[in-house]
């Protein structure tokens, strides 16, 4: 059994492709890229749910192994690009937690959904009146 192992071992690390999909070069990155995906998915989320620390922190994380995916022998770009994606994601997540707690973004907010909340009372109070207007009238015209 450990000779056919050795043998298929073997096999795959002849194969550049096989060789490259086989080690952790590949399934680091490959296991990794669930974080930038979620960061540019929470891009779409409201900005209050936006935790101004850990965003801090995975910026500093990811350009330190955007850095470290550089300097290992050989290169692991795809190790970079995760990290890359992930640096863009989190910088612009940054960014909405400035404008939304420091910028004014809150206060903002609040007078839209204020805006918005008068409005609709509005329009239930002109439709009210709308039929108590056709009421009067029927009852007038009698």
């Amino acid at each position: 059994m450990a000779a056919f192992i050795k043998a298929v071992n073997a096999k795959i690390r002849s194969n550049p492709t096989t060789n490259y999909l086989c080690s952790t070069h590949f399934w680091g990155p490959a296991s990794n890229f669930g974080i930038p995906i979620a960061a540019v998915m929470d891009t779409q989320k409201s900005p209050e749910l936006i935790s101004g620390q850990m965003t801090g922190a995975l910026t500093i994380y990811s350009a330190t192994f955007m850095r470290y995916a550089l300097a290992v022998q050989p290169k692991n770009y795809l190790l970079f690009l995760c990290h890359f994606v992930n640096e863009g994601a989190q910088l612009t997540q940054g960014y909405r937690w400035i404008q939304y707690h420091k910028w004014g973004g809150k206060e903002e907010a609040a007078k839209q959904q204020a805006a918005s909340g008068v409005k609709a009372v509005v329009g239930k109070v002109e439709a009210e009146a709308g039929k108590l207007a056709e009421k009067a009238k029927d009852v007038v015209g009698k």
